[in-house]
């Protein structure tokens, strides 16, 4: 059997490897443009900030030693440039001696992968002016920052690696603007109440993000100067386009094989819509899990998964990939992690469920353990079933370990109930006695219940608390602008206070708050509101006067 497959990143390595593990007797055959194979994409804006030290921990295998380790025929500076289904042959460019070729194949898989995508704007062919896609990208900018000249950097795009760019670039001492076309840094990953919060972490750690900003250019006479956006000149001495990425597939223009928006769509076992010819990776669709609708998923984990599977069902299997969630997880500027599977508010709205969330604050360890802090949760979930269908995390901690509770909890179909009651490891140093993930699905099912009654965060921001009485319920007054309530001190009806007065209950987290109302209501209390998150989230509500 002669498989060809061209691109030699993840999908393509990883198809390369599982297929032959399944048949070493078959002719596997790599075709890619670049020098490199196999290198570590997500790892690159930690090069820049240099907590990866050395480039060659960039780079996952070399040609040579991927051949030695697998057996797998990998040819480097090939450019294919056409395909032909009927012919069973691919047309490519050897760029070293400029001469074609013609590649046949009994079997091909396209995993070519995605290029940034670089805007039609004047000045970018200055110096200082980068992209964060291979390993040289990110080798010649830290290269820039450690020669002293980048002092003001310029990111354009709100993205993971925007943000990871920028978080390392503000780590090394360069003063760093983030600027974005969406209204707000992660579209799409997070609803905006989530990603305004990051924001304002971004801002306290002095990376600045500028949203709903077009960038039109770049001034300079050699080098970076000045940023043109759609707002104003920004002086830099570097930009760092971050914008997004782009399939790479405008060699296959008159193949035959079917794609959306230029990425080619696929069934569940990794085939294109012609007979012997497969598809994996940046460069292809995969299904969402929950929707079965086509989705893009150009993340590592996702390619990985999508070769080993196609490799397999190549080999005989029949194994279908049941898709993604848009799960993701990243390190942020302002000390921020982010975690996130499943849907948003916003997305699950979009497919017509009838949604219900809560945000919560909760602890994410042992709060008398040292380094213990606290997780941003919002949980989404269908009002009607009870079914979990998304989760989004915010903090400090281990969000990864929060996102892949839930990621497990959605794949199995399971509601909130279930997860609320679930057999969790506990001890100090890893988490509470109650869950984390528990402790917010318990929050929601008291929502659900109705044994709270609570405003969003963004309730609030839409004016829905308009002529509440706020109440501080801290465990010490923290508001002066606010009458205090101890929630230890309530043995009946409280004085100063009608029974049908509307009351917003405020804490620092949400759970006093709750406690508050609790005991409110057993008193004859039936107006009263919590705010969800508490001041820690809604720090406008602490700051007014």
């Amino acid at each position: 059997m002669n498989v060809l497959i061209l691109g030699g990143v993840a999908a393509g390595t990883k198809t390369a490897a599982k297929l032959k593990r399944e048949n070493p007797g078959w002719d596997v055959k790599i075709l890619t443009k670049g020098k490199d194979i196999s290198y570590a994409g997500c790892g690159l804006p930690y090069y820049v900030g240099d907590v990866i030290h050395e480039k060659a921990d960039l780079i996952v295998n070399t040609p040579e030693k991927f051949t030695a380790l697998t057996g797998v025929n990998v040819q480097v500076g090939v450019e294919v440039t056409s395909v032909c289904p009927e012919k069973k042959s691919v047309e490519a460019k050897l760029l070293e001696s400029g001469e074609t070729k013609t590649y046949g194949y009994d079997k091909l898989v396209i995993a070519t992968g995605a290029s940034p995508f670089i805007p039609d704007i004047p000045g970018l062919d200055l110096k200082n002016v980068f992209t964060m896609r291979t390993p040289d990208d990110a080798i010649a900018l830290r290269q820039a920052v450690e020669e002293g000249g980048i002092k003001r950097a310029v990111v354009a795009g709100g993205g993971f690696i925007g943000l990871e760019v920028a978080e390392n670039l503000s780590a090394k001492g360069v003063k760093t603007t983030v600027i974005d076309f969406a209204p707000h840094v992660l579209p799409n990953f997070l609803d905006p109440e989530m990603s305004e919060y990051v924001e304002n972490k971004m801002s306290d750690a002095g990376v600045m993000p500028m949203t709903g900003v077009a960038l039109e250019g770049v001034i300079g006479t050699d080098k970076v100067e000045k940023v043109q956006t759609s707002r104003r000149a920004m002086k830099a001495d570097a930009l760092v386009l971050a914008i997004g990425i782009r399939p790479n597939t405008a060699f296959l223009k008159d193949s035959g094989i079917e794609m959306f928006k230029g990425t080619i769509l696929t069934d569940e076992y990794m085939r294109t819509n012609i007979e012997d010819i497969y598809a994996a990776g940046d460069c292809a669709m995969v299904h969402n899990r929950q929707s079965g609708k086509p989705a893009w998923s150009p993340m590592g984990s996702t390619a990985n998964i999508s070769g080993r599977l196609l490799a397999k069902n190549m080999a005989g299997a029949e194994l279908s990939y049941k898709g993604v969630l848009g799960t993701g997880v990243a390190k942020l500027p302002g000390g921020v992690n982010a975690g996130r599977t499943g849907l948003t508010e916003t997305a699950a709205k979009a497919e017509g469920y009838d949604v219900i969330t809560a945000l919560c604050v909760v602890d994410d360890k042992a709060h008398y353990y040292p380094g213990a802090g606290s997780f941003i949760v919002k949980m989404t979930a269908d009002k009607a079933s009870g079914k979990l269908l998304g989760v989004q995390t915010l903090g400090s901690g281990a969000v990864d370990k929060m996102t892949d509770i839930a990621v497990t909890a959605i794949s199995l179909g399971a509601t909130v109930d279930q997860l609320a009651t679930m057999d969790f490891a506990y001890a100090p140093p890893f988490s509470t006695a109650i869950h984390p993930i528990a402790n917010a699905a318990n929050i929601l099912l008291n929502k659900m219940n109705g044994e709270l009654d609570s405003f969003t965060p963004v309730e609030y921001a839409e004016g829905k608390a308009e002529g509440y009485r706020i109440i501080d319920c801290a465990i010490q007054p923290s508001m002066p602008a606010y009458p205090y309530l101890d929630v230890t001190k309530i043995t009946g009806e409280v004085e100063g206070y009608g029974k049908d007065e509307k009351l917003l209950l405020v804490c620092s987290k949400g759970k006093r708050a709750y406690l508050t109302q609790n005991r409110l209501k057993y008193y004859g209390y039936t107006n009263t509101k919590v705010l969800e998150g508490g001041t820690i989230f809604n720090t406008e509500v602490a700051e007014q006067d």
